[in-house]
Parts: structure tokens; C-alpha cells; sequence
């Protein structure tokens, strides 16, 4: 006896078959796969690296992302990669989310990418050094160390998996927090840029 199987979408809230692989199996896919091979996936990271700070972040943050498209930019994860590395010194991801309205930031020099492999968009404007209003900095992911002197050092890493969403003209900034300043990070975002009407 065959058996037809409907659900009813998110979005539109439509009846639709379900559907399966080719021996019936139904897969469930994690989202952010789904978005990567729509081609929603982008990378941006300064080219320069910068200063960590001794104290926590106020108006000054050491990179910026900012939504100047009419998508969501759900933020995948945010990383800093430790250039010049101090012995014995220990270093943290803070971020800080800008509220809609936010008045755009320079767009610098950044490299950037797409994890699907297609051209890179000019989506999001990043900004080294922007000054931004403190709308509340806070320490995400896992700290990282340098035992003796290396350079370049270690890379630290905040998995966000989507806790932060960018809406179109909001930002999101980061910097990075050590034990001194002589830690110096090229940062960068991982993101997918959604449109409105899948999210």
C-alpha cells in the first residue's frame, strides 16, 4: 500500500509532499548546509591584523560587519587569527551586536570569499577599526594561549551556529581581549546572507 506524506512549510504554510531518497529514506538536512549550497555562504577577514585590548571593548572595535543588503545575515561563526604571539599571553573573542539603523562603516581592504565556491559578493561592509556605539560587548567562544613565543600564533574561534542574526542596516562588531597588547589578530566573520522571505 502506498502512502503519501505531506507537512506543512514555515513559510506560506502550504500542505507539501514529502519527500525521500530514491529507497524511500527521508533525510533531514542541518540548515546552514542547505544555505551553503544556495550560495548563501560568505567569509570576510582583514588583511592586516591589529592591537588586542587590555581592558573591555568600548566604541573602538576591531572589525565590523555590517548588513547593507535586504537579507538576514545569520551570523555562522567569528574568528581571529593570532599573528604576532607573546609568551604566557591569553586571548578572547568579545562581541557586540548594533542594533537596525546603524549608520554605514567604511568599507575596507578585506579578503573575501564564498564556501560554495562561487564568486564572492559584495555583500556586507567591513571595517577595521570602526568607531561604533557600545551597545554591549560580551565574551563568546573559548579563550586561546600562547605558551612560548610564535609567530604567527594560534587562531581563536567563536562558534555563533546562527545565535546571532544581522538584520539589513544593524552590525555586528568584534575585538579581541588579552593579557596584552602585544597580541595582534586579523579577524574575520563567517555568515550567510538569507533572504527575508526563508527565514
Amino acid at each position: 500500500m502506498a502512502l503519501n506524506l505531506k507537512a506543512q512549510q514555515t513559510i506560506g504554510e502550504q500542505s507539501v509532499y514529502v519527500k525521500t531518497t530514491e529507497n524511500g529514506e527521508i533525510v533531514i538536512a542541518d540548515i546552514s548546509r542547505i544555505w551553503t549550497r544556495k550560495g548563501y555562504g560568505l567569509q570576510a577577514m582583514a588583511t592586516a591584523a591589529v592591537a588586542s585590548l587590555v581592558v573591555r571593548p568600548t566604541t573602538t572595535a576591531m572589525a565590523t560587519l555590517y548588513n547593507n543588503t535586504s537579507k538576514n545575515f545569520v551570523i555562522e561563526r567569528v574568528f581571529g587569527h593570532n599573528l604576532v604571539g607573546v609568551a604566557d599571553s591569553a586571548f578572547s573573542i568579545w562581541l557586540c551586536v548594533h542594533p537596525i539603523g546603524m549608520t554605514a562603516p567604511t568599507n575596507d581592504i578585506t579578503v573575501r570569499n564564498s564556501t560554495s565556491g562561487l564568486t564572492a559578493a559584495t555583500e556586507g561592509i567591513f571595517d577595521n577599526g570602526a568607531t561604533v556605539i557600545d551597545n554591549g560587548w560580551f565574551p563568546w567562544g573559548t579563550s586561546d594561549h600562547t605558551v612560548t613565543v610564535t609567530t604567527p600564533g594560534g587562531v581563536v574561534e567563536a562558534n555563533v551556529n546562527g545565535r546571532i542574526v544581522v538584520p539589513p542596516t544593524g552590525a555586528i562588531s568584534m575585538s579581541v581581549v588579552a593579557n596584552t597588547t602585544g597580541v595582534t589578530i586579523t579577524a574575520g566573520f563567517h555568515w550567510y546572507s538569507v533572504p527575508v522571505t526563508e527565514f
